[in-house]
Formats: structure tokens, sequence, C-alpha cells
């Protein structure tokens, strides 16, 4: 006969089992027919990408073929212009919203090249920025339990919290940074800006563990290269292939294995014949 206690674990179970399904069915974002431009230049020309909860996409392509621009058009940067399409999150429309308004609904984007901030370390950064997207400000000693919390978990030394933003910092110490944001901030939706450039073997291994610990059901990412390498250790379900400024093939991750091996010229060649 169970007892009380065995029955609310197992409906407590079955609860979070039916919560976890709820998120993993939830569209994140949505890109319908999206043309954008820079300076009067076309970039993107008709894009469209879905992408749901628990997911993680990989988005490649070779130089210039558009993939920083649709990082920036998603969290809303006012030198893209957005000529025809929409964007939407968690099903609202965010296509013109401004970038803070995007960064507080859960939209994080981690820059391909980061900037240093002389004079402000990491740990007074990373505060006042989770201030600005929760709304409140944590009590310090309270956010110094959580950013140390969160620096273990990427295998950061404590030090790393009182050095100057990008000051001095290696590439790999640069994304190491972006990734601890993406965790202290804890956004539904990360956009990875090729985040496995400049990295050595070592720091690329280090910085694709950090991603991998902080993806779950609850969030997706949108993870974008130029190269294979970090999808042997960010392992995505998805990978979707951007050339002219248009998605021209997605598949599995067998696509990148392929890309790898064939190279981009083989996308282009066989969209033109059709194959």
């Amino acid at each position: 006969m169970e007892t009380y206690l065995t029955v609310l674990v197992r409906y407590v179970k079955l609860f979070l089992k039916e919560k976890r399904r709820d998120f993993m069915s939830q569209t994140l974002l949505e890109i319908k027919d999206l043309h954008v431009e820079v300076e009067g230049k076309p970039i993107l020309n008709g894009v469209s990408l879905t992408m749901r909860a628990g997911e993680v996409h990989a988005l490649m392509g070779p130089n210039g073929s558009g993939k920083s621009t649709l990082s920036n058009v998603l969290l809303g940067h006012p030198k893209y212009q957005v000529m025809q399409g929409k964007i939407f999150y968690k099903g609202e429309d965010i296509t013109s919203l401004k970038t803070n308004e995007r960064a507080k609904k859960g939209i994080f984007l981690a820059f391909q090249y980061p900037v240093a901030v002389p004079g402000v370390t990491v740990a007074n950064f990373l505060r006042t920025a989770a201030k600005a997207i929760f709304g409140s400000e944590q009590a310090i000693k309270t956010f110094r339990k959580t950013l140390k919390e969160k620096m273990a978990l990427l295998g950061m030394e404590d030090s790393f919290a009182s050095r100057y933003v990008n000051d001095g910092f290696s590439g790999g110490e640069k994304k190491r940074l972006e990734i601890l944001q993406m965790a202290v901030l804890e956004p539904r939706l990360a956009v990875l800006d090729e985040t496995d450039s400049g990295l050595d073997i070592d720091a690329l291994k280090v910085v694709a563990e950090g991603i991998n610990r902080l993806s779950g059901p609850e969030n997706g990412i949108l993870l974008i290269t130029h190269y294979q390498r970090i999808l042997n250790y960010v392992k995505p379900q998805f990978v979707h292939v951007l050339m002219h400024g248009k998605m021209v093939r997605s598949g599995g991750p067998e696509l990148a294995q392929e890309l790898e091996l064939k190279g981009y010229e083989w996308v282009d060649e066989s969209v033109a014949t059709g194959v």
C-alpha cells in the first residue's frame, strides 16, 4: 500500500515531466521571411527559422553570408534595418522592440568580438547587468554567492570576478566571460555568435563544456559558427546553412560533418543545380 509520501513524490515527478514536455513543445523563436539591409545594402534575403525550447540549432555559413547580421537583428541593433518579415519570440512579435526590451524578455547575445571595459570589474558588471534584466538588485552578499556558484559550474577561479571586463583577457577568457554572463542572466534564448573563433582546442573544450552545462529543456541555443569543430563538443539537433543571405539547406548533425568534408562550395553548387 502506497504511503502519502510515495504518492506525493510520484505526482510531483509526473507534474515536472508534464511541465518539461510543455516547455519543449513551446516555440521560442520564429523568424518569418526576414529581409534586412545595412546602410542600404541588402544582407538577408528572406530568412526563416523556427526554434523550440530544449533545442540547440547550429547556423553555419562562409564569411559574409549574413550570420552575424542575423544575430544583431535578433537583438535589435539599430544599424540593421528590417525591410520585410517578422521576428516572433514566444509568440510575441518583437520585430520593433529595442535591444534592452528584448534582453529583459530573456534573449541573450554572446559577441564574436567582446570589448574591454577598463576600470569595471567582472563582478560589478554582472551585478549591474542582472539588475537591468531582472528589475531588482540582489544584496551584495547574495549576488557574490550566486556568482561564485556560476563560476564554479564553469570551472572558473574566484579571482576572475575581480578583474576588469576583458581588459588584458586572452581570447579564451573573453569567450568564457560571455558564457558566464549567460549563466548569470539565465536567458531563455541564447544567440552565440562565433563563440569558437580564435580559440585553441583547450579553450574551445572549456567554452563548449560551459554551453552544454547551461543548455536545458527550458531554453534554446542558436550557435553561429563558421567551422564544424565546436560541434564535436556541442551537439545540435539541427544544422542550417546560410549563404547569400538565405537559408539554403537544413538538416541534422550529419550536415555539419558533410560540410567539413566537402566545404561550402558543395552546398553552393548543389543549390545552383537543384540537387
